[in-house]
C-alpha cells in the first residue's frame, strides 16, 4: 500500500487526538468543571506525579535507542525541562511545589504512598513501550504534546476559577508547559514525518500515538473508579 502524503499522515495523527486524547475523559471533565473535592484533587496530584517523574526516564531510554546525534542533541532538552538545571527548577520540582499547595508532603509523592495500582501499571507500560520499540515509535507516542497546550491552558483557567484554595503561584507547572509542548511537538512531528516513510511505518506511528492516549486515559480510569465511581459521588 502506498504511504500517505505528509498532509494525510499529519491528519491521521491529529485525528487520534481529536478522538482519543484524555481531555475528553469524565474525570478530566469533572476536574475542569470544579466538581472535585480537595481529597480528589490531592489524589490526582499524587498519582499524576508518577507519570511526571517517569517522563525523563522514558526520554533517557529513547535517547539510548536513537542512533542520530542531531536528534539526541535536541531531545535531551526534554530531560532537563523535567529534571531541572541550575537556572530552572524543572517540571518535577514545580509539581512537588503544587503538591505542597494541596497539603501533600514531598515524601507522599516521592514514596508513591498514594499511588494507585492502575496508574502504576499504565505509566510502567509507557516506559516499557519506549524501552522496547524503535526510537521513532517512541517519538510518535510523544505526540500527545500536539494536544497539550490547549488542555494545559484550559486546566490552568479551571484551577484558578474553581480551586481558589490552591496558591496561584503553585500552578507554575501549568503556566510553563504550553510553550514547551509546542516546541516539543513541532520537533517530534517533524521527526515522525521524516523517518516514517512507508505505509507500515506510518501505521505504527499512529498506533503508538493511540497507545499513548490510551495510557493517559487508563491513569484517569483508575482515579475515576477509586474516588468517584467506587464512592458514588463526584463532590
Amino acid at each position: 500500500m502506498q504511504p500517505w502524503s505528509l498532509q494525510d499522515f499529519t491528519d491521521q495523527l491529529r485525528q487520534v487526538g481529536r478522538l482519543h486524547y484524555h481531555d475528553k475523559h469524565p474525570f478530566h471533565r469533572l476536574m475542569n468543571e470544579g466538581k472535585l473535592n480537595r481529597e480528589q484533587i490531592k489524589l490526582w496530584v499524587a498519582n499524576r506525579f508518577y507519570y511526571q517523574k517517569n517522563i525523563p526516564i522514558k526520554d533517557a531510554l529513547l535517547l539510548a535507542r536513537c542512533p542520530l546525534r542531531a536528534v539526541r542533541r535536541l531531545w535531551v532538552q526534554r530531560i532537563l525541562d523535567h529534571d531541572g538545571t541550575d537556572q530552572d527548577p524543572g517540571g518535577i520540582e514545580k509539581w512537588l511545589r503544587l503538591s505542597e499547595a494541596v497539603d501533600l508532603s514531598r515524601d507522599d509523592l516521592e514514596s508513591d504512598r498514594l499511588l494507585l495500582p492502575g496508574v502504576r501499571f499504565a505509566v510502567d507500560a509507557y516506559v516499557n513501550f519506549v524501552a522496547s520499540k524503535p526510537w521513532i515509535e517512541g517519538v510518535a507516542s510523544s505526540l500527545t504534546e500536539l494536544f497539550a497546550p490547549a488542555l494545559m491552558t484550559e486546566r490552568l483557567a479551571a484551577f484558578e476559577k474553581h480551586y481558589t484554595w490552591i496558591d496561584s503561584a503553585a500552578l507554575a507547572y501549568f503556566r510553563s508547559r504550553p510553550p514547551l509542548a509546542r516546541r516539543d511537538s513541532d520537533h517530534g512531528l517533524a521527526l515522525v514525518l521524516e523517518h516514517c516513510c512507508t505505509y507500515p511505518e506510518q501505521e505504527r506511528a499512529v498506533a503508538a500515538l493511540r497507545l499513548k492516549c490510551d495510557i493517559l486515559c487508563a491513569q484517569l480510569d483508575a482515579m475515576y473508579y477509586h474516588c468517584i465511581a467506587d464512592t458514588g459521588t463526584s463532590t
